[in-house]
């Protein structure tokens, strides 16, 4: 019977680890890094492995290159940021695979650490189909395979999964991926009660199967950002010239009612900040009963804040995934914000936050220590919710038992 290896079982002394990462973090417009939280994320794996006398060969992805190698999104920057934090020398590869990689590799000495160069320079790395072998040439360069990439670990990519593969008896969760499995099993298979979920961000269509999965759990659902002007015109309110999915209102029409049948309290805003248009600067209005043509909404309001700052208080248990406005505006992030800071005042509760601008908000408003935890994967958590597991988990429990060459052995 197959089951997951941690990276604690394997024996690393003298092996070329590869450990598969994720460093998609975001970069400031010359090219630093925006939040080092992922690489930070990631540190642990990577000092074990260093301390328990391996060669940590790290790779990861960053962006979506559309034509081959940019260098705009080379890894290069998290390199420099990964010797910082260790506070030691990191070698940025040329490339991920190829004759000179493999040079550098071969050249290793024990706690040793080398960065690969942007999977996704190759198409092979999302699209294994196109080239088998780019997954084979990624496993040549170790003795065993590390996943700690779990926000990237519901794509079955060549390096989240194919790569497994060619490691039979040494395919192993790194030290993150097992917190986040370990950490959402608990909070949110079996949740204290009343667990509580709010979802913001742009598209219903993107996050119609999470809320499906979530009814069956929660007591209360909060929904906002432009998700909820979906909502609003399944219920017949003017939403003036506010993005929503027209083709999704059957579907919003379908939570609602079975919000009613399953006697979950849906919490949609009761007033709106609209603007005239999609901008900053653009003069603005707060709206209560519905917006009209001319403007469209772009947060929450101080009504809604207040209503939903009193539910959210008798939750035991709170997810949050997306924002409820437009935050990368800053007249318009202020809705985002104060559900930040009401999560973060509820110490006796379990706070769970897990998306890209989600956990950029929470940061920038230095509330992270505040959350109970603040997962590394927005797509992979809320498919976690859905599935119970992920390509990437999957691809690690295909281990042969009866083989332990590379294993630490058990008492």
């Amino acid at each position: 019977m197959a089951r997951r290896l941690s990276v604690r079982d394997l024996d690393l002394k003298g092996k070329r680890v590869l450990i598969r990462v994720d460093f998609n973090v975001p970069l400031n417009k010359d090219g630093t890094i925006a939040d080092d939280m992922r690489i930070v994320s990631a540190l642990p794996t990577i000092q074990y492995v260093i301390q328990q006398g391996g060669k940590a060969i790290v790779m990861s992805h960053l962006g979506r290159p559309k034509n081959g190698k940019s260098p705009a999104l080379s890894l290069a920057p998290c390199a420099l940021r990964l010797s910082e934090l260790l506070k030691k020398p990191v070698v940025m590869a040329p490339d991920c695979i190829g004759e000179a990689v493999t040079k550098i590799v071969s050249e290793m000495k024990d706690g040793d650490v080398v960065l690969l160069e942007n999977l996704r320079f190759y198409p092979a790395e999302e699209k294994p189909e196109l080239d088998p072998s780019f997954a084979q040439q990624l496993a040549a360069l170790g003795d065993c395979y590390i996943n700690d990439a779990f926000g990237a670990a519901h794509r079955a990519h060549s390096s989240t999964v194919e790569i497994a593969k060619y490691f039979p008896t040494c395919s192993a969760a790194g030290l993150l991926m097992e917190k986040e499995i370990a950490f959402l099993d608990k909070a949110l298979k079996q949740p204290e009660q009343p667990f509580y979920a709010i979802i913001g961000g742009a598209k219903v269509s993107t996050k119609i199967q999470v809320l499906h999965s979530l009814l069956e759990k929660v007591e209360a659902l909060f929904i906002g950002g432009a998700m909820a002007y979906t909502f609003f015109a399944a219920q017949g309110k003017a939403i003036g010239d506010s993005l929503f999915e027209k083709e999704m209102i059957a579907e919003a029409e379908k939570i609602m009612r079975l919000c009613t049948e399953k006697k979950v309290a849906l919490y949609l805003p009761v007033d709106t900040v609209a603007a005239t248009h999609f901008d900053n600067t653009a003069p603005f209005q707060t709206f209560e009963n519905g917006i009209p043509d001319g403007y469209q909404g772009m947060d929450i309001g101080k009504k809604t804040v207040a209503v939903w700052s009193q539910e959210l208080k008798k939750a035991k248990t709170v997810f949050w995934n997306g924002p409820v406005g437009v935050f990368e505006f800053e007249n318009f992030a202020k809705g985002t914000f104060a559900v930040a800071h009401v999560l973060a005042s509820m110490q006796e509760a379990i706070t769970i936050a897990g998306g890209g601008e989600t956990v950029a908000a929470i940061n920038e408003a230095d509330l992270t220590a505040s959350f109970t935890h603040i997962s590394t994967g927005g797509g992979a958590t809320l498919e976690y919710i859905e599935q119970g597991t992920l390509p990437g988990i999957e691809g690690l429990c295909n281990n042969k038992l009866n083989d332990w060459a590379v294993r630490k052995p058990r008492d």
